[in-house]
C-alpha cells in the first residue's frame, strides 16, 4: 500500500513538470500494475448475510423471550393493576352502575371488584405462557419472512391474528379459576347485586369471565409488544448471539 502511494504521489509530482512522454507512461503502468494487486470485496462478509432460517429462528426466539418477560411482568402483584395501559375497568356497559353506586357512596365495593379482576388476571397470566409458546413454534418460515417486512410490533400483531381465538377457549377456564380464586367473581355479584336492587334502574349483569378474558388478552399482547419493540432498537435486549445477529442486521 506504501509503494502505491508513492507511485500515486509521484504522478501527481510528474503531472506538474516537463517530462518525456515515454517516463510518464512508465510510471502509470506501474502505478496500475500496484493498484490491480489491490482486491476490493464486492460483498459483505458471508458471517453477514443472513440466513432465511436464521431470520425465521431469531423472529421465533425474540417471541419467545418476549412472551417470558411480558408474562413475569404480569404475573406479579400490580402487574395489570399498576399499569394504566392494561389496567382492567369495569366494563363499558357497565360505567353508569360505577358511576352510580359512588354516588351512593358505595365506591369501595367497586374498587374491589376492579381490584379482583386485575387480581386474577395477574394470577392467569403464568398460565398463557405455554399457550403463546405452542402457537409460536407453529410459525413458518413464510410467517416469518411476512412479518421481517412488517412493522416494528408486526411478530405480536401475526401472534395475535394468529392464535387470539384459540387462546381465548384455552384462557377462559383459567381466568375463571383465577375469578374465584382471589374473589373476583364474588365482588363482581355484590356491585351488580347492589345495583340491582337500586328502584327503576335496568337490571345488568355482564358476562365477567369473557370479559376479564378479553382484557387480560389484551394486556399480554401489549406487554409482550413492549419486550419485543425493546429488542428491536435496545441492543442491550438482545441477550443472545442470534438475536444480535438477527436484529443487528
Amino acid at each position: 500500500m506504501k509503494k502505491v502511494i508513492y507511485i500515486v504521489l509521484g504522478l501527481m509530482l510528474f503531472a506538474t513538470t516537463d517530462v518525456s512522454a515515454q517516463f510518464w507512461k512508465k510510471l502509470k503502468k506501474d502505478a496500475q500494475k500496484e493498484l490491480d494487486k489491490i482486491e476490493i470485496p464486492t460483498e459483505l462478509p458471508s458471517s453477514d448475510i443472513l440466513s432465511e432460517d436464521e431470520i425465521g429462528r431469531g423472529l421465533k426466539e425474540a417471541l419467545n423471550q418476549g412472551v417470558k418477560k411480558g408474562v413475569t411482568q404480569l404475573n406479579k402483584k400490580d402487574g395489570y393493576l399498576k399499569d394504566p395501559q392494561i389496567k382492567i375497568p369495569m366494563p363499558a356497559e357497565a360505567k353508569k352502575v360505577e358511576d352510580k353506586l359512588r354516588s351512593l357512596g358505595q365506591g369501595k365495593k367497586v374498587d374491589e371488584a376492579i381490584e379482583s379482576m386485575n387480581r386474577a388476571a395477574e394470577d392467569a397470566a403464568e398460565g398463557a405462557k405455554d399457550i403463546f409458546v405452542a402457537a409460536i413454534k407453529g410459525m413458518t418460515l413464510t410467517d416469518a419472512m411476512s412479518i421481517l417486512k412488517g412493522e416494528e410490533d408486526a411478530a405480536t400483531n401475526y401472534l395475535s391474528k394468529a392464535t387470539r381465538a384459540e387462546l381465548a377457549k384455552k384462557f377462559n377456564p383459567i381466568i375463571k379459576a383465577s375469578l374465584d380464586k382471589v374473589g373476583a367473581t364474588k365482588h363482581w355479584k355484590t356491585v351488580f347485586g347492589t345495583y340491582n336492587k337500586i328502584p327503576f334502574v335496568t337490571k345488568i349483569n355482564p358476562n365477567l369471565e369473557e370479559y376479564v378474558t378479553n382484557k387480560a388478552l389484551n394486556g399480554l399482547f401489549i406487554q409482550v409488544a413492549k419486550e419485543e419493540l425493546l429488542i428491536s432498537n435496545d441492543p442491550m435486549a438482545r441477550v443472545t448471539d442470534l438475536l444480535k445477529k438477527v436484529f443487528g442486521n
